[in-house]
């Protein structure tokens, strides 16, 4: 990693993966698209990782979807991953830019306080005010960027910013251009370049909220994207990051499986509302993903290393889990201690037990 972002809480795949991208490209003989740094083939041994080469798996999916993505960013429809929170929409996203364009920044974050200079282009207003319109008064936003350079442009939660925002992407998805009404002559229109296309992602539980116009959907290729099937898949994804997250807080112990297992059992049954023995149970309407239980498994670690100088163990799920349930409803709350009460005991092992005996951390 370089020495400048080495203090970085997280620096982009590029960055993190360099070393992975330039072998890669060394060994990339395959066609590309046009525009692209990788071709599909050498894009998808970077997301799906390539052992001869030394590249890490680093999405835990249906490799079909990411071949799937891959074609649709060599056409010229957009790519949109929809699914439910905290299924790596986001990180594919990413993983798919950095391979693709080389980088993964130009990225625009939807909401409601989005407007169209955040995604096409604003004005250097002194500039603008002494001057008038110019190039050089002109400030890019990524959208503008990733036509100009042919790089591939992130649209992350499109459904969270108003219709109107949304479809500001219509000419730039259908005819490839970008008109800048303010300047005159060749600098009025930016053509895309070979390479440019928008990733963007939605979570199924927003997409009612900002509504998508069907112009819009049809510049579109949608691709869900699911939970983790395979308890071991993920149980192994879950320790590998949290694994990473506490090394990079200064803990100084690895997370123990055995505790683990209880964390990714219990985040599995609340999120389908079933337990492994098949009874039905009360659903959460908190978001029990992976990447929640990832950031449980930190938060446990650094709970244990922080303030006793361990790994961390049940009684700290507990602790960290009732910050996870109480995020949509208090009845949540409610929910989660009839499970640690109910379904805890009927399990064997320490852990297990541990667990039942510290529901009565949980506030209320």
């Amino acid at each position: 990693m370089p020495e400048d972002t080495a203090d970085h809480q997280r620096p982009p795949a590029e960055v993190r993966f360099a070393d992975e991208l330039e072998r890669l490209r060394e060994h990339d003989d395959g066609p590309r698209p046009p525009g692209w740094a990788l071709s599909l083939t050498g894009a998808r041994r970077f997301i799906v990782g390539d052992e001869a080469l030394g590249v890490a798996r680093k999405f835990v999916g249906d490799t079909a979807l990411i071949d799937r993505a891959l074609v649709t960013l060599a056409t010229s429809r957009g790519l949109m991953l929809v699914g439910e929170p905290g299924t790596a929409k986001s990180l594919l996203s990413e993983l798919i830019a950095a391979a693709v364009s080389g980088t993964s920044t130009l990225t625009i974050q939807g909401g409601a306080a989005t407007t169209e200079d955040q995604i096409r282009y604003s004005w250097n207003y002194a500039l603008l005010v002494s001057e008038g319109p110019s190039t050089r008064s002109l400030v890019p936003a990524p959208l503008l960027t990733g036509m100009a350079e042919g790089k591939a442009v992130r649209f992350e939660e499109i459904t969270r910013c108003p219709l109107e925002v949304q479809d500001s992407l219509l000419s730039p998805l259908s005819d490839r251009v970008l008109a800048i009404p303010e300047l005159t002559g060749a600098d009025a229109m930016v053509f895309a370049r070979e390479g440019f296309n928008v990733i963007a992602t939605a979570n199924t539980r927003d997409r009612g909220v900002n509504e998508m116009s069907a112009a819009l959907k049809r510049r579109f290729n949608f691709e869900t994207v699911f939970p983790i099937a395979d308890f071991g898949t993920e149980l192994d994804l879950v320790e590998q990051e949290a694994a990473r997250l506490l090394e990079r807080s200064g803990v100084g112990v690895a997370p123990r499986r055995d505790v683990l297992e209880v964390l990714v059992t219990t985040f599995r049954e609340l999120r389908n509302a079933t337990t492994e023995e098949g009874r039905p149970m009360d659903r959460l309407s908190a978001v029990m993903s992976t990447a929640e239980a990832v950031s449980v498994a930190h938060a446990v670690g650094v709970r244990g290393w922080f303030l006793r100088g361990e790994a961390g163990g049940a009684a700290d799920i507990v602790e960290c889990l009732a910050g996870t349930a109480a995020k949509d409803s208090p009845e949540d709350l409610t929910r989660l201690r009839r499970y640690l009460e109910r379904q805890a005991p009927r399990r064997d092992g320490e852990q297990w037990k541990a667990l039942h005996a510290a529901r009565h951390l949980l506030p209320g």
